[in-house]
Formats: C-alpha cells, structure tokens, sequence
C-alpha cells in the first residue's frame, strides 16, 4: 500500500520535521510512505473573503496537480466523519481489502481546502472539531496512520 500525504507548506519548525521523520521511518515497515509539500500563498493580516477564496484556489490548483486518478483521496477537514483509531484501521484496512493500492491524505493550508479539492475526495475525515496548525495536524496525521497499521497487525498500541 502506498500512502502519500499532500499538504500545503513546508514545516519550518525542526521539532515537527523531526517527528514526522520519525514516523515516516515507522510507517516505512508496513507501507510506502510520501509526503509532497505544496506551495502556500502568503496571506495578509485581515484579508477579505474574495481574496482568501484566491489563495485557496491557488493552493487547490496545487494540490490537485498531485493526485492521482486511481488514488483513493480522503481530505482532512473539521466537517468530515469522526473516528477513533480502530475505526480508522479498520477504514485502511478495508480499502486494501478491496483492492485500493494508494491512498492520498490532503491536509489543507491555514485557510483550509478549496471546495474543488474537498469535491474530488472520496472520504472526508476530521480529527476534531477544534482547530490545529497544519504543520501539527501533518505529525497527528502520521502517527494515526502508524497506529492504524499497528492495529491492523495485532501489535500493542496505546489506548
């Protein structure tokens, strides 16, 4: 299975670029792991609605540049299907069951998806309805996915 995270920016801290490194290695014994970063548009302090609606369309034309026709895409966003971690195996689990080979996770800029990218989604899922950085959101999304693998094999996890 091959899994690849599409998110928007770069993470500048070292302590998230550290933590993800971790889990990418992690994940690398139970699936092809990726991340792709795709370039974010600077946003200014106070900006009206119509010009945030252009920075997310500018981040979406981005993004869907790097999906895949025959990957199955789920988006990241606080309005899509909750979960906990044994559900969230069981959703991986099932979509290789039937056949799907990738697996694209989209994480969006600060501003959030476009609705073109959120429409191309398969599957939406949300985390929790409080807010997060992407850059953190990138770590949470990794680790959820190492312990969905660890679910799946019967290895110990922490509840």
């Amino acid at each position: 299975m091959k899994i690849t995270v599409i998110a928007v920016g770069k993470i500048k801290e070292k302590y998230y670029r550290d933590a993800v490194a971790e889990y990418m290695k992690r994940l690398s014994r139970y699936c092809r792991p990726e991340v792709v970063e795709v370039e974010d548009e600077k946003t200014p302090d106070r900006a009206g609605e119509a010009l945030e609606e252009q920075i997310k369309e500018k981040e979406a034309e981005r993004i869907l540049r790097h999906v895949r026709p025959e990957a199955h895409v789920i988006t990241l966003e606080i309005q899509g299907r909750k979960t906990d971690s044994p559900g969230f195996a069981d959703t991986l689990e099932k979509l290789a069951t039937y056949g799907k080979s990738h697996i694209q996770f989209i994480i969006g800029g600060s501003l959030g998806l476009h609705k073109s990218v959120s429409a191309r989604a398969d599957e939406k899922i949300s985390f929790s309805d409080m807010t997060f950085p992407h850059q953190l959101m990138r770590v949470i999304l990794l680790e959820q996915v190492y312990r969905a693998y660890r679910i799946i094999s019967g290895e110990p996890y922490h509840k």
